[in-house]
């Protein structure tokens, strides 16, 4: 296993310097859920929520979530984002929405962290659209799927035993 590279030598945390690392193309994908109770899905589904489009609205929050990352998270770099996909697929069995983001750019550092918030902030932007008629929503299982790029090259999610 690596060493973790966001402390000095002195144990003090710092911004990891990756001028030297060559620009490649890189990816990641990210998914999540959010369980609630089947009306609350059903309000959702078939469009019947008072605010309006919630898986729509979602998607462009993941979106902007994802932009946003270095802004939230203190030791991310800033990057271009060449591509920020939200897939929202409601699951009227399971009672749930599922969340997959994929984040593309092309540079020094990989998107795995901008990936992983546009999937965090979708949720919880459904979250908050639907906590008046659900308060019990739980967001769970959201986790790096895929990342592609860089030295370290690609690395994917074993599935599941």
């Amino acid at each position: 296993m690596s060493e973790l590279n966001h402390f000095d030598e002195k144990g003090k945390a710092w911004m990891v310097d990756v001028g030297d690392k060559a620009a490649t193309h890189r990816e990641a994908v990210a998914e999540g859920v959010i369980r609630m109770q089947p009306e609350t899905l059903r309000l959702i589904v078939e469009g019947g929520h008072k605010k309006g489009d919630v898986l729509g609205v979602a998607r462009i929050a993941g979106i902007m979530a994802a932009k946003k990352t270095p802004d939230l998270i203190p030791l991310c770099h800033p990057l271009a984002l060449t591509h920020v996909g939200i897939e929202l697929e409601p699951d009227t069995v399971q009672n749930l929405v599922q969340c997959r983001a994929t984040v593309r750019t092309t540079g020094s550092t990989g998107v795995e962290m901008e990936a992983l918030q546009a999937v965090q902030t979708a949720l919880l932007t459904i979250y908050d659209m639907c906590k008046a008629v659900d308060r019990g929503m739980t967001l769970t299982d959201i986790r790096l799927l895929k990342k592609s790029g860089g030295k370290s090259g690609t690395w994917q999610r074993p599935a599941n035993p």
